[in-house]
């Protein structure tokens, strides 16, 4: 019997993310000067600043190159930033070679085939409600969210609520 996906959550100690069509909804705007516009949504980079803060690993692992990305995701505290990925495989062992990472402490977010190798080698692969097809059979989880609309909050909140580490200001409780 295969286990749950709940039930992966709190194993999870490192959050690895594609940008265009997860962190954004994958559209560019191409303004005059040629310059790519993409449009980020502030819920998602609100948990992954609260992951951080609450001692998780936070990577991200592209194909696109553009460099205001790179910047609003440092900004968040985001170091491990890895652009111009074509083949997603060499920067996630990269990344369980420095930090000696176990694949099932790791939760990877994709939404399209170039993400499907390193989702078939971490604990909880996932993709937003929008993926490719072939990314949503790789995929342990489908968040009920598309790209850029919330996704990535939808799974950091997830896995922190299960390990009791996101806060939750309004709880009649406290």
């Amino acid at each position: 019997m295969e286990i749950s996906y709940k039930q992966l959550l709190a194993n999870i100690s490192t959050f690895i993310f594609d940008v265009d069509g997860v962190l954004t909804n994958g559209m560019l705007t191409i303004m005059p000067d040629g310059e790519l516009v993409r449009h980020m949504n502030v819920k998602d980079g609100y948990a992954m600043k609260t992951a951080l803060n609450k001692g998780f690993r936070v990577c991200i692992i592209s194909g696109g190159t553009n460099q205001a990305v790179k910047s609003r995701l440092a900004a968040l505290g985001i170091s491990d930033i890895y652009l111009g990925a074509h083949n997603k495989i060499v920067q996630y062992t990269e990344i369980i070679e420095k930090y000696k990472l176990k694949p099932d402490n790791i939760l990877y977010m994709g939404d399209d085939i170039p993400d499907v190798p390193v989702m078939q080698k971490v604990g909880l692969p996932s993709c937003p409600n929008d993926a490719v097809p072939e990314v949503q059979k790789a995929a342990r989880y489908i968040s009920d969210y598309k790209g850029g609309e919330g996704c990535v909050r939808d799974v950091i909140e997830q896995v922190l609520k299960v390990q009791r580490k996101w806060d939750n200001y309004f709880d009649a409780t406290l």
